[in-house]
C-alpha cells in the first residue's frame, strides 16, 4: 500500500507506453524521457495504447512498487 503522506507529485506520461516493460524499463523512461529521479517520492503513471490500463511506478523505502490497474 502506498502511503499518501510520502507522495510529493504525480506525473502522467504523455502518450502510450508498452506496459510489458519491467520496473527497470519504466525507471529508465523516467530518467531518460522525463529527466526526473525515479527514486523521488512521486508517482509515475503510464497508460497503454487503448487507454484502458495504467501502471504506476513508485519507490518505497527499499525497492520499487509497480501497480497495475484495469
Amino acid at each position: 500500500m502506498i502511503n499518501q503522506r510520502s507522495i510529493d507529485k504525480v506525473y502522467l506520461a504523455k502518450g502510450s507506453t508498452d506496459l510489458r516493460k519491467s520496473i527497470d524499463g519504466l525507471a529508465a523512461i523516467v530518467q531518460e524521457s522525463f529527466q526526473l529521479d525515479p527514486f523521488s517520492p512521486c508517482l509515475f503513471v503510464f497508460c497503454n495504447r487503448q487507454r484502458d490500463k495504467i501502471k504506476i511506478l513508485h519507490w518505497e523505502h527499499n525497492g520499487f512498487c509497480s501497480i497495475i490497474a484495469v
